[in-house]
C-alpha cells in the first residue's frame, strides 16, 4: 500500500473522527442528555441506534441540514428506548459538536503539512455553523471548509465530492483524501477512484472487504512520513 503518481496540490480531510474527537465528544454529549432522563440506558447501545437513524436520514430525500438530521435521529432513538424527547436534548447535542476538540497531534501535523506547501481542505457531513467551532481550534491551517450543507448531500454521495472538487477547482487526481470513516469516505473512494489515507484510530471500524486505501496510519502525525515516502515532502 503506497501513494504514487502526481503530487497533490490539496490534502482533503474528513473532520469528525479524523481531526476532531467525535466518538469521545458524542459519548459525553449523550451522557449529558441521558442523565437528565434518569435511566440506566447503556450509552454505547444508544449511540449505535442513534447512528443508524442518522445515516438513514442523511440518505433520505429531501436533503436536510445536519442540525435537523441530528435532532430527528435523536428523537427516533429516544423513541426506540422509550425515552421522552425534548427540543433541549437536540440543542445539547448540536451545541456540543462544535466544542469537540482536535486529537492531540492534529494541530501540529496540519502545520507541518501547510509548511510543506500543501493546501488543506475539510469535506464534512455537517452544517457551516456547527463546524465553525471545530475549525477555530485547528490553528488557522485550514484553507477551505466544504460541508454537506453547501453540497446539498451527505457522504458517501458522489455529489458531495464532486461539489468539493468543483469548489476547489481541481480534479480528483490533484488531491489525497485523509479520513477515518470506512462507511462514508472509503465507500466514496471505492466508487470514484480518488487516493486515500485511512486513519485507523483503533475504534473497531473496518475498511471495506473489496477496497484497500493507498495507505493506513494509526494517527495523523504519521501522514507526513507517508507523503515523504511518496517523494512529496
Amino acid at each position: 500500500m503506497t501513494l504514487s503518481g502526481q503530487k497533490p496540490t490539496w490534502l482533503t480531510f474528513d473532520c469528525y473522527g479524523t481531526l476532531i474527537q467525535w466518538d469521545e465528544g458524542l459519548l459525553a454529549a449523550m451522557d449529558r442528555i441521558l442523565t437528565t432522563k434518569g435511566t440506566g440506558v447503556d450509552q454505547k447501545a444508544f449511540i449505535s441506534v442513534y447512528d443508524q437513524h442518522e445515516h438513514a436520514l442523511e440518505a433520505e430525500p429531501p436533503h436536510r441540514r445536519f442540525a435537523a438530521v441530528s435532532a430527528l435521529a435523536l428523537e427516533r432513538a429516544m423513541g426506540d428506548f422509550g425515552l421522552p424527547f425534548e427540543t433541549a436534548d437536540a440543542e445539547i447535542l448540536t451545541s456540543s459538536i462544535g466544542k469537540m476538540p482536535p486529537f492531540p497531534e492534529v494541530v501540529q501535523t496540519l502545520g507541518e503539512l501547510k509548511a510543506a506547501g500543501f493546501l488543506l481542505a475539510i469535506i464534512s457531513n455537517t452544517d457551516d455553523a456547527i463546524i465553525a467551532g471545530n475549525v477555530s481550534q485547528l490553528g488557522g491551517h485550514i484553507d477551505r471548509v466544504i460541508t454537506a450543507e453547501q453540497a446539498g448531500a451527505y457522504k458517501p454521495s458522489r455529489q458531495t465530492f464532486h461539489h468539493a472538487w468543483e469548489s476547489l477547482d481541481i480534479g480528483m487526481e490533484d488531491l489525497v483524501h485523509i479520513c477515518a470513516s470506512p462507511h462514508l469516505d472509503l465507500v466514496a473512494a471505492r466508487e470514484l477512484g480518488f487516493r486515500t489515507v485511512w486513519v485507523d484510530r483503533g475504534t473497531g471500524r473496518k475498511p471495506l472487504e473489496d477496497y484497500r486505501p493507498n495507505a493506513i496510519v494509526p494517527t495523523l502525525d504519521k501522514v507526513p512520513a507517508v507523503l515523504s515516502a511518496a517523494g512529496w515532502m
